[in-house]
C-alpha cells in the first residue's frame, strides 16, 4: 500500500555532493517523521539523519556540518543533502517513514572515491 522510492545515488569523488531524495505515495495518511539509514559492507546500520513533520532534525556526529536533511510535507518527500563526501560515507543509503507504521525504501547505492 504504501511505496517510498530513493533516487540520486551513484559515484562521485571525495569532497563532491550529492542530493538524494525519497517520495513516499500510496495509501497514507500522514507521515509524522522520516529520515536517511546507511549500511557500509561489513558494518552495522547507522542513522544518518532524521527529521519530524514540525522540521526539528537530528545528524550522526559523523556527518554534522556537511549534510543537510529537509522534507516537504505536501509531497511526503524527505531529502538529504551531502556535501564535502568523504570515502567513508560509502554505503547503501535506505529513507524511512513513520506514521502508525513504519515504512522503508529499497535504498540507494553511494560511492566516494578517493
Amino acid at each position: 500500500q504504501v511505496r517510498l522510492v530513493e533516487s540520486g545515488g551513484g559515484l562521485v569523488q571525495a569532497g563532491g555532493s550529492l542530493r538524494l531524495s525519497c517520495a513516499a505515495s500510496g495509501s497514507i495518511f500522514s507521515i509524522n517523521d522520516m529520515g536517511w539509514s546507511r549500511q557500509a559492507p561489513g558494518k552495522q546500520r547507522e542513522l544518518v539523519a532524521s527529521i519530524t513533520r514540525g522540521g526539528s532534525t537530528n545528524y550522526a556526529d559523523s556527518v554534522k556540518g556537511r549534510f543537510t536533511i529537509s522534507r516537504d510535507n505536501a509531497k511526503n518527500t524527505v531529502y538529504l543533502q551531502m556535501n564535502s563526501l568523504k570515502p567513508e560515507d560509502t554505503g547503501v543509503y535506505n529513507c524511512y517513514g513513520i506514521s502508525q507504521f513504519s515504512y522503508w525504501g529499497q535504498g540507494t547505492q553511494v560511492t566516494v572515491s578517493s
